[in-house]
């Protein structure tokens, strides 16, 4: 196999060394060029046969331990790829651990912690232009069968629209149209699920963040004063209070129902799961974002914003 010549290189020691050679061959080009391309396919392919080949061997040598079902080892070898190709994008291109996690909530199911974690990241210039960029593109390309991804944006855009810079409320201005087309979408899933409702909604309080500033400056207060409580004093009264709600819904008819006719992790306690997530992080996050550049003064222009 590949890896037999280098035994002691892990999978990101190999990746730096084709990213060098990229570089010494390729100076210009930000782009891969297709050899590498090749080798690095090769090289997963690799891996992938070493990692199969080590499973098998460790349950031929184990009497004790049950044979894992085809959908487990599926399970584990999509999980595999998917950590080595993210290592592969990190070292061999120009893409940002930001822009990945936002592929990933919107072909995924995007959680509290992503959505967190994406809020904070677009506080940094080059992190706020490659989000922006891909919910951008992801919007534009709305269409009924890949709704799902539609959807996750606006959720992602939601988000950014209360606890990110200010300036998302401008960019996402010339998205209104599209917003307001996905308005009426519907779809029922197998399960009798009206997704069409969970999908108006969104844009819906989306057109209302984008068109009314009042709104959108009072949910964005209510965001920074709940941070505020989090963090402080309030912690441990919040985290009883979201978990008393959390077993409630649980516990009643409407809970047990939504969940059943929902494939996604339920989109609607967001909140109430982002308020635990907060609480777990260590570092204290910085509630005060006045004076980040992407933030709108009235005394200033964009221009300046940016050139300042």
């Amino acid at each position: 196999l590949i890896l037999s010549p280098f035994p002691c290189l892990s999978f990101r020691s190999l990746c730096i060394f084709f990213a060098s050679l990229h570089c010494h061959l390729y100076p210009c080009e930000n782009k891969l060029p297709e050899i590498s391309i090749f080798f690095l396919l090769f090289i997963l392919s690799s891996l992938f046969v070493n990692y199969t080949s080590n499973i098998m061997s460790i349950l031929s040598k184990s009497d004790t331990m049950a044979t894992p079902s085809f959908h487990e080892l599926k399970k584990q070898a999509s999980f595999f790829f998917k950590e080595k190709i993210r290592t592969a994008r990190l070292a061999l291109t120009d893409v940002t651990s930001a822009e990945l996690l936002t592929e990933e909530a919107i072909n995924g199911n995007p959680d509290a912690r992503s959505l967190s974690s994406i809020s904070k990241a677009a506080f940094e210039v080059d992190d706020y232009w490659r989000i922006v960029a891909i919910l951008h593109k992801r919007l534009l390309k709305f269409e009924k069968k890949n709704w799902r991804l539609s959807y996750n944006s606006l959720i992602i855009l939601e988000h950014l629209l209360t606890r990110g810079p200010e300036s998302v409320a401008e960019e996402f201005q010339t998205d209104k149209d599209v917003i307001n087309q996905m308005g009426s979408f519907q779809y029922v899933d197998e399960k009798g699920f009206n997704w069409g409702i969970s999908v108006r909604k969104r844009s819906e309080r989306i057109l209302d963040l984008l068109d009314k500033r009042p709104v959108l400056k009072e949910e964005r207060e209510k965001a920074r004063k709940l941070t505020r409580e989090i963090l402080g004093f309030g912690s441990f009264s919040l985290r009883s209070k979201c978990q008393e709600i959390v077993e409630h819904s649980s516990s009643s008819p409407i809970g047990r129902y939504g969940k059943c006719n929902s494939n996604f992790n339920s989109l609607e306690n967001l909140e109430q799961e982002e308020h635990l997530v907060l609480l777990e992080q260590k570092e204290v996050i910085s509630v005060n974002d006045y004076h980040h550049p992407f933030i709108i003064d009235e005394s200033k222009s964009n221009a300046s914003l940016l050139l300042g």
